[in-house]
């Protein structure tokens, strides 16, 4: 798809289809709006009337247009009340319009919708990555092609002359949430630790990245017994991906993003029974999937920070090697764990590989982990959980997360739930009690981050929608990636 900025105005443009933003109870048509209806023989007062449009948020009209016109269909859109107008109100008004459009069969389109502050490069960002991220499919499991479906080919954003990098940039982004939503949605048969290893490899050779890849025999030497107890039941190798993109120059900031990457969660000798999603556990990577894509985009945008892409990668399964409930391991950091649940398997993995990230000496970690149930009853399915000690850090997150439309809350960090994590036996359990469960895993992690600045994020909810919403169709979100970025760029 050819996406550009046009200097030309709807009254000039023609093409298959052209849309229009509007703001709640602002329908009114005057000035070049008027002129435009004349232009279209009144289809654009008919189209306001015969759908009683009156721009509320999420509102779509669209109408064909007869005669000989320029312009094949009209497609409107509304954005709400222009005082609560925010970046995500582009981002979903302009997916609203990419959906409409697709549907209508248009190949050429044109959008035009208001600033938001009167900030171009930002206004043609998020309507951006709001068509990029609707309009994408992941076609790769079907039998039959769809090719022959009409799809949009080209779109210009009208009155946004001169954001041609903000498109760029835009799009760059895109691709990290694209691969990351493709890797999430994967089954577990495609995407193993193996392919993730794979998939790290192609982008350090496509942009430019350096990457070490520690084996079994690697993680042992360094003493990652809490990865490795996960690993041990797999018939597959895992794999501890360390991707590093370094800029040019001296870097302004050192920063390191940790992933979970359980590409499947049987639950291991507490295994999942039915009811319990366990065929929703090819999602348990959502994290690594989410740094993969981080890494990706952030190749390409090429930002004055050094970024180090970690992930600790397995699968978590039920063999004669499999740990057992009351095993006890002993993590990089020295910290021994008993197993009282070998289904709270996500947070070993992240144990040794937050310890591998802080001795690198960063300024400060986020890891990302769909890592609890417990945050899913908190906060429902759309909004993901922080948990931070530091006040500096979770702010540029919530900060970040704002700017890209990703719904983040912080969270508390009591420390006294941390008793429900002490062991008779060894220096903590890997699980609490079942209330205030979230919490609980967070402050696990927290044992194995001494001094670095550093920030949890439990994404179990938002990396995958059961409906379409906004800009993300059924299926895996890529939720994560833009927040990420955003974060890095800060």
């Amino acid at each position: 798809m050819d996406l550009r900025v046009s200097e030309i105005s709807w009254l000039q443009w023609s093409g298959d289809g052209l849309a229009i933003g509007f703001f709640e109870d602002q329908v009114e048509l005057t000035g070049d709006l008027e002129t435009l209806n004349e232009k279209l023989a009144g289809t654009l007062q008919e189209l306001v009337n015969e759908e009683e449009f009156k721009g509320k948020e999420g509102s779509v009209a669209v109408t064909r247009v007869g005669g000989d016109s320029p312009i094949r269909k009209l497609i409107l859109v509304g954005l709400g009340k222009p005082n609560a107008l925010k970046l995500e109100g582009l981002r979903r008004g302009a997916a609203a319009i990419a959906r409409a459009a697709k549907k209508a069969k248009c190949k050429t389109l044109a959008v035009h919708l208001p600033l938001w502050q009167g900030d171009a490069a930002k206004t043609t960002q998020a309507i951006a990555e709001g068509i990029e991220l609707a309009l994408h499919q992941d076609l790769r499991f079907k039998s039959e092609s769809e090719e022959s479906k009409v799809e949009v080919e080209t779109v210009e954003l009208l009155g946004l002359p001169g954001n041609q990098e903000a498109i760029d940039l835009a799009r760059k982004i895109c691709s990290g949430v694209m691969l990351a939503r493709e890797l999430v949605a994967a089954p577990a048969n495609v995407v193993t630790p193996i392919t993730l290893a794979e998939t790290a490899t192609a982008i350090a050779q496509e942009y430019g990245l350096s990457l070490e890849i520690l084996e079994r025999e690697d993680c042992e030497k360094l003493g990652m017994g809490a990865f490795l107890g996960v690993a041990k039941a797999s018939d597959l190798p895992p794999k501890f991906i360390h991707l590093t993109y370094k800029p040019t120059g001296t870097p302004r900031r050192k920063l390191a993003i940790v992933g979970k990457g359980l590409t499947f969660d049987s639950g291991g000798l507490n295994i999942k029974v039915a009811g319990s999603s366990i065929e929703m556990m090819k999602t348990d990577m959502g994290g690594a999937g989410a740094t993969l894509g981080a890494a990706k985009a952030i190749a390409q945008i090429k930002p004055d920070v050094e970024v180090h892409f970690i992930s600790a990668v397995t699968e978590n399964m039920i063999s004669g090697r499999a740990m057992h409930p009351g095993d006890i391991l002993t993590a990089s950091n020295g910290k021994t764990i008993e197993i009282n649940n070998t289904d709270a398997e996500g947070r070993l993995t992240l144990a040794d590989a937050l310890v591998f990230a802080e001795k690198l000496g960063v300024d400060a970690i986020v890891d990302l982990a769909t890592l609890t149930g417990a945050c899913v009853i908190a906060l429902g399915e759309d909004i993901a959980g922080l948990w931070s000690g530091d006040d500096a850090v979770a702010d540029q997150l919530l900060t970040a997360a704002e700017l890209a439309g990703e719904k983040l809350w912080r969270m508390p960090m009591e420390e006294k739930y941390f008793d429900g994590l002490k062991s008779g036996l060894a220096d903590l359990k890997n699980t609490g009690p079942r209330p205030g469960g979230a919490i609980t895993a967070a402050l696990f992690l927290k044992q194995f981050v001494k001094e670095t600045p550093w920030a949890h994020l439990d994404v179990a909810g938002p990396v995958w929608t059961d409906k379409e919403n906004g800009y993300n169709s059924a299926g895996a979100t890529g939720y994560g990636v833009r927040t990420l970025v955003n974060w890095v760029m800060a």
